[in-house]
């Protein structure tokens, strides 16, 4: 929804409610009064919701709203964290620190909860303090976590280190759970001082022993839709029909065009093909970017549709993919399966020897994958120049090795105008049939990944341009400039080991004096490549990024260096690829109409903040589940010496990665010879004493202390004069 119909709809509200007659009343009351529709309901909420959030309205103990009043200058609304030890921090929108509330200034507030503060007088030097004055919202309505059963009750220990109390359930509305299940608890009193929080039971996931019962909790933790509905279902089954000669009517037909698929060994879900050719007269490189033609089965508004644009985004967890859209589709009709005539996006670029876009078309199409390729296959034809693969896909080898080349050149002008590339070995954790894991390594990028990054970042940025020069509505991808305090501290940072970032003056139009263009930050990852400081600087730099997320106005991309981007090549698995679609089709087939042109404008907005929300989640469930696998994987391995990296440094301890990528903490108290104290500038321990210090990057050895499966951690300690016979950074022994 727009702002300016949200901002009328609000105004009809308060015009009731200054109204003389006015009888506050609930929720339901106020929409049947105001004819909401029940589609609209949802909306009409979030309306209230934001409204009570403001202090525009107030919503009385009793559920009923009525008029609010305007806020002071010292009371603030924000987001309560709480802390085990009974104290929590107010994050509040805009603000980078966020204000202290002790124990007795809690006030009933609950983790998640959005709260009305007070600002507490400050105290020179300290960090700012506040009181809850009133929970505006509850964020958490369901917690998971196990059960305990005594005679005549049971509890639930939360799975969230950060809620410090049980919730006790009656015995009456236990749903006849057991000790050691894992449940999902809905909380029917948030408890006050000396009064424990009370819910009850509203699922049973199954026993913590059970294979797949760790996951599941987590899923449901993060609130993940997981099961689609029958209607959802049925009209997937539907609508998955074979391509017809109807379909292909007024579609640029590209079936005689050599094109491959090129993903993971295990992916099901195919998106996009590519296909590459070169005129030797002209001296161009033809890429082609073919996405599969999702609109075509989920059309907008539809069962299918309310569905995607409510998960989001497929989430892809460490056993198994939740998807956007069922199985029916993202497998099947929807995915670009070898030897199948599919229905498609083309985004036809033709690309000089420079890396510049010189011409392109964005066209509805029909194409047929000749083959599916994995990264591996790829890899071992183009690096290793396997003779049985390079014997076997003879066809298709002269293709590869124009993508190579032509993957190379857009490389080199992305970095030439300093699009910054942090390469992190994501984790590959392979698991056994009960779900335990047998081994945990990097998941290295090759050249067959690259490439594929290389077209599809070239064809999101084409779109993007594109539709921004349209001025039609539309969802970019935005990657916002960094906060400049968090810029001046890295740089003070780095100067102390010699290297520095300049600012960029009046130099690019979209920065500040005070701020660091994308290129001196790539400059510094190139200058400190291969060093021993290079993981520090490179994680420093990472941190000190903002996120990227979805928004309706066009801010430029900092991490790519550019001014238009989109996400247009993956509508399978995100709900804003799918409904930039719906704009090119209309615009394609001249349907763009200023009704159109309206109705997207009320939509976009909310589709941009919800599927950046959604991504979060899906980001955050992700992180969760490769982290119990990894403690988990570490347990078996308690005693065990490896060689490390320092990775964290905090006023509580050291963090320290193994080439494996799992992490692990040893104790500030741990730390041996010395009383160890935390200097934030330098983002070192250093011995009070010796002046030995602990810093970023450093190389160590540790020995695997515990496991925490709560906080789904692994402590370390650290070993003193270990010996490195092999010269192996992952050797692995017990002493």
């Amino acid at each position: 929804m727009n702002s300016e119909l949200r901002e009328k709809r609000e105004n009809i509200i308060l015009e009731l409610m200054q109204d003389p007659m006015y009888v506050p009343m609930k929720e339901k009351e106020l929409a049947v009064f105001l004819q909401v529709k029940e589609d609209d309901r949802e909306e009409f909420r979030k309306i209230l919701s934001e409204m009570t959030i403001s202090g525009k309205i107030i919503k009385t103990e009793r559920g009923k709203y009525q008029k609010g009043n305007e806020r002071p200058l010292n009371v603030k609304v924000g987001t309560f964290i709480n802390n085990a030890k009974g104290f929590g921090f107010v994050e509040v929108e805009g603000e980078t620190e966020d204000y202290f509330v002790s124990a007795e200034n809690v006030n009933g507030a609950f983790h998640k909860d959005t709260v009305e503060i007070a600002l507490l007088k400050e105290t020179k030097g300290k960090r700012k303090e506040a009181r809850v004055t009133k929970v505006l919202e509850r964020g958490i309505k369901t917690i998971v976590g196990t059960f305990e059963k005594s005679k005549n009750f049971g509890f639930v220990i939360p799975d969230i280190s950060k809620l410090s109390q049980d919730i006790f359930v009656p015995i009456e509305r236990s749903k006849g759970a057991v000790t050691g299940h894992k449940v999902v608890v809905e909380i029917t009193d948030y408890g006050k001082e000396g009064k424990k929080p009370e819910g009850k039971i509203v699922e049973i996931i199954g026993h913590i022993n059970d294979p797949g019962v760790d996951i599941m909790s987590i899923v449901k933790a993060y609130d993940i839709p997981v099961e689609f509905p029958e209607k959802v279902l049925n009209q997937a089954e539907r609508v998955a029909k074979e391509v017809s000669e109807a379909d292909r009517v007024g579609r640029k037909d590209l079936r005689d065009e050599l094109m491959v698929t090129i993903d993971g060994e295990d992916a099901k879900d195919l998106d996009d093909a590519v296909n590459v050719w070169y005129d030797e007269e002209k001296e161009l490189y033809h890429l082609g970017v073919h996405i599969a033609d999702v609109t075509n089965y989920v059309q907008e508004n539809s069962a299918l549709d309310r569905e995607a644009k409510l998960r989001g985004t497929s989430v892809y967890l460490v056993d198994r993919v939740i998807p956007m859209l069922p199985h029916t589709l993202s497998n099947g009709m929807c995915s670009l399966n070898e030897g199948e005539d599919r229905l498609a996006l083309s985004c036809l670029m033709d690309v000089d020897k420079k890396g510049n876009i010189v011409n392109y078309e964005i066209a509805e199409s029909v194409i047929h994958v000749n083959r599916r390729m994995s990264y591996t296959q790829v890899k071992k034809i183009l690096e290793e120049k396997d003779e049985t693969l390079r014997k076997e896909y003879g066809e298709l080898v002269p293709m590869f090795e124009r993508m190579e080349e032509l993957s190379a050149i857009l490389r080199k002008k992305r970095q030439k105008r300093g699009a910054i590339d942090f390469d992190f070995p994501e984790s590959k954790i392979i698991l056994d049939k009960e779900g335990h894991p047998l081994d945990v390594k990097p998941y290295e990028r090759n050249v067959a990944n690259l490439l594929i990054e290389d077209f599809m970042l070239a064809a999101n940025e084409t779109v993007a341009q594109h539709f921004y020069w349209l001025e039609s509505p539309f969802v970019y991808r935005i990657h916002e400039n960094p906060d400049p305090d968090k810029m001046q501290k890295l740089n003070i940072f780095i100067n102390n080991l010699g290297y520095y970032m300049k600012s960029v003056g009046k130099v690019h139009r979209k920065l500040s004096e005070d701020e660091v263009h994308p290129k001196e930050i790539q400059k510094l990852l190139a200058s400190i490549a291969g060093t021993p400081n290079e993981a520090m600087i490179s994680r420093l730099a990472l941190r000190s990024m903002k996120q990227a997320k979805y928004s309706v106005i066009n801010s430029g991309h900092f991490g790519l260096a550019c001014e238009y981007y989109c996400h247009f090549t993956s509508p399978i698995r995100r709900y804003p690829d799918l409904q930039i679609h719906r704009i090119i089709k209309e615009h394609l087939r001249n349907r763009f109409t200023e009704e159109r042109n309206n109705h997207y404008q009320e939509i976009l907005e909310e589709v941009a903040k919800h599927s950046s929300e959604t991504e979060r989640r899906a980001e955050e469930a992700e992180r969760e589940t490769d982290k119990l696998k990894k403690m988990e994987y570490m347990e078996d391995r308690i005693g065990n010496v490896y060689k490390g990296v320092i990775s964290g440094v905090t006023s509580w301890g050291i963090y320290v990665e193994l080439p494996n990528t799992i992490e692990g903490m040893v104790h500030v108290t741990k730390l041996p010879g010395d009383y160890y104290i935390y200097d934030e500038n330098l983002c070192e321990m250093i011995g009070e004493h010796s002046g030995r210090s602990f810093c970023l990057g450093q190389p160590v050895f540790i020995r695997v202390a515990g496991t925490d499966r709560l906080m789904k951690s692994v402590e370390f300690d650290l070993v003193e004069d270990w010996e490195d016979e092999q010269g192996d950074d992952e050797i692995s022994r017990k002493q």
